[in-house]
C-alpha cells in the first residue's frame, strides 16, 4: 500500500518555456491585420465644392431632386491672422431644391452647428492598390416645407357656389330646430328683399315699389349735417360771422349789441376818468381791469361803449338765483342797470330772459355774450379769474361756456409759485362741441 500523501512535482526551473497554443493565434491575427491594413494616399480638406453626407428626418426623399448650392465666405476675425492654410470650412452651405408642392433645404450640422468639433469624411478605396483617399465632407439635415400656392379659378367657383356658415346654421334649423326656432327663421325668408334673377339687377314689381315709398319717406330727412346746422342755431351763443377769415371779424360790437343801443350807450364818465389817469370805484373787477388799457388803445369810443354793455350784463347776471330766477319789477331793474337808459334795458329783459323768468336757455345765452364781449375787449386772450368772481362761476362752468363760442381754455403758470391760473384763447379756426347724437337700443 502506498503511504502517505504523494507529493506534488515541481515546475522545472531550467528556462525552458512549454509552447503556448495562443502563439499561433497571435501570429495568424498579426497577419489578418498586416493584410488589412490600407494606406492613406491623400486627404483632401473642404474646398470650395465639397461631398455632403445628408440625412433627411421623418422626410421621403424622392431621388430625382436636384439641390442648388448657395454659399457665402465667412467674415473675418481681425484680431485673427490670415493662414496661407486656411480653407473655406468656416464659410456656411445651404442647399435648396423645389419639387412638386414641397420646398427642400439642407442645412450643415457639422461645423458651426450643434457638432462643432466633429468632422466627417468620405473614403475612396482602391482594391487593386490598396490606398485609400480621403475628402472631408459636410453633414447636412434637409427638411421640407409645403409651398404657398394660390387657387386655382375652380376651386374659387366652387367655394362661392358653397353654402356659407349662416345657410349652413339655418338649414340646421329647419331640420332640427324648435317650432319658434322655425317660426323665426321663416319670418326672415319672408321679410327678404332678393333678386328674382342673380344674374341681373333688375327687381319685381313689389321689392320696386317698396323702394319707391322709402325713397318718397326718406327724401325729405335731413342729413347729418343739417341737423348739425340746426343744433348750432338752437344754442344759447352769440351771433356772429363764422366764415370770416380774421378773428375780430367774428364777433364784433355791433353784431352783439347792435349799432342803435350802441350809440345810445353813455360813457362820458369814463372818457374823464381815463383821460385824468384816475380810478373809479366799480362793482365788477374786469371792468376795472379793462377800463384804462380799452379807453387808451384804438376805437376807444366803441370798445368803451361795449365795456359799459358788458357791465350792464354783469349785474343783470346778479339776478340768476336759484333754479327758476324772476325778474324784478320794472323800477328796480332800472335801478339795477344804472345808468343804462331805457332802450337798453328793454333790450336785455327782452334779449336774456322769457316773460318775467330766466330760464336755462336765457342764462347759458347770458354767460355765453360775456365771454364773446371779454375776449373782444382783452384782445381775444385773457385770465379768466376776474370774470368768473364777477359772474360767480368756477373754472369748469366758465369753460364750457366758453368752448361755447368756438374758443378754447388751458392751463398756465401762475405769477406766485406753485399756482395755476386759466387762459382763454379765441383764435380761428374756431372750434364749437359737436352735438352727440345716441344710438337707438
Amino acid at each position: 500500500m502506498a503511504s502517505g500523501k504523494e507529493k506534488k512535482r515541481k515546475r522545472e526551473q531550467d528556462g525552458t518555456a512549454r509552447p503556448k497554443k495562443k502563439v499561433a493565434i497571435q501570429e495568424e491575427a498579426s497577419a489578418s491585420a498586416q493584410s488589412n491594413t490600407f494606406k492613406i494616399a491623400s486627404a483632401s480638406l473642404d474646398g470650395s465644392c465639397p461631398p455632403v453626407i445628408a440625412t433627411h428626418p421623418g422626410l421621403g426623399l424622392p431621388g430625382s431632386v436636384n439641390f442648388q448650392a448657395y454659399t457665402k465666405p465667412a467674415p473675418l476675425n481681425p484680431k485673427q491672422k490670415r493662414s496661407k492654410r486656411a480653407t473655406s470650412s468656416a464659410s456656411p452651405l445651404l442647399l435648396h431644391s423645389s419639387h412638386g408642392k414641397l420646398d427642400y433645404t439642407a442645412k450643415e450640422e457639422g461645423p458651426g452647428g450643434r457638432e462643432p468639433h466633429l468632422k466627417h469624411y468620405i473614403g475612396v478605396f482602391d482594391p487593386e492598390t490598396g490606398e485609400l483617399s480621403l475628402v472631408e465632407a459636410r453633414k447636412m439635415a434637409v427638411r421640407g416645407v409645403v409651398q404657398s400656392q394660390q387657387p386655382n379659378e375652380e376651386d374659387l367657383r366652387s367655394r362661392a357656389a358653397s353654402k356659407n356658415m349662416m345657410d349652413l346654421r339655418n338649414d340646421l334649423g329647419q331640420t332640427f330646430g324648435t317650432k319658434k326656432a322655425k317660426k323665426a327663421l321663416a319670418a326672415i325668408t319672408d321679410n327678404a328683399i332678393v333678386d328674382d334673377n342673380e344674374k341681373t339687377t333688375a327687381r319685381t314689381s313689389s321689392s320696386q315699389a317698396i323702394m319707391t315709398a322709402i325713397g318718397e319717406v326718406t327724401h325729405t330727412m335731413a342729413s347729418k349735417e343739417e341737423l348739425q346746422a340746426a343744433a348750432d342755431a338752437a344754442k344759447p351763443v352769440p351771433p356772429g360771422n363764422f366764415e370770416a377769415q380774421e378773428i375780430q371779424d367774428v364777433y364784433t360790437p355791433q353784431g352783439l349789441v347792435g349799432g342803435e343801443l350802441l350809440n345810445a350807450i353813455p360813457i362820458k364818465d369814463w372818457q374823464d376818468t381815463v383821460k385824468k389817469g384816475g380810478n373809479q370805484m366799480m362793482t365788477s373787477a374786469f371792468i376795472a381791469s379793462r377800463l384804462n388799457p380799452v379807453g387808451e388803445g384804438p376805437d376807444s369810443t366803441t370798445r368803451l361803449k361795449a365795456l359799459r354793455y358788458l357791465e350792464f350784463l354783469i349785474k343783470f347776471s346778479k339776478l340768476i338765483k336759484g333754479r327758476t330766477p324772476k325778474l324784478p319789477p320794472p323800477d328796480k331793474l332800472r335801478q339795477l342797470l344804472q345808468p343804462a337808459p331805457e332802450p337798453v334795458v328793454q333790450s336785455i329783459r327782452r334779449k336774456f330772459s322769457a316773460g318775467q323768468q330766466i330760464d336755462k336757455f336765457h342764462r347759458d345765452l347770458l354767460y355765453t355774450y360775456c365771454c364773446a364781449l371779454a375776449a373782444i375787449l382783452s384782445n381775444f386772450e385773457f385770465e379768466t379769474s376776474k370774470l368768473r368772481y364777477d359772474l360767480g362761476l368756477d373754472d369748469k362752468q366758465f369753460a364750457q361756456y366758453f368752448r361755447e363760442i368756438g374758443g378754447k381754455v388751458k392751463k398756465a403758470v401762475g405769477a406766485e409759485k406753485g399756482t395755476q391760473v386759466q387762459i382763454a384763447v379765441l383764435h380761428l379756426p374756431l372750434e364749437f362741441p359737436k352735438v352727440r347724437y345716441q344710438r337707438q337700443r
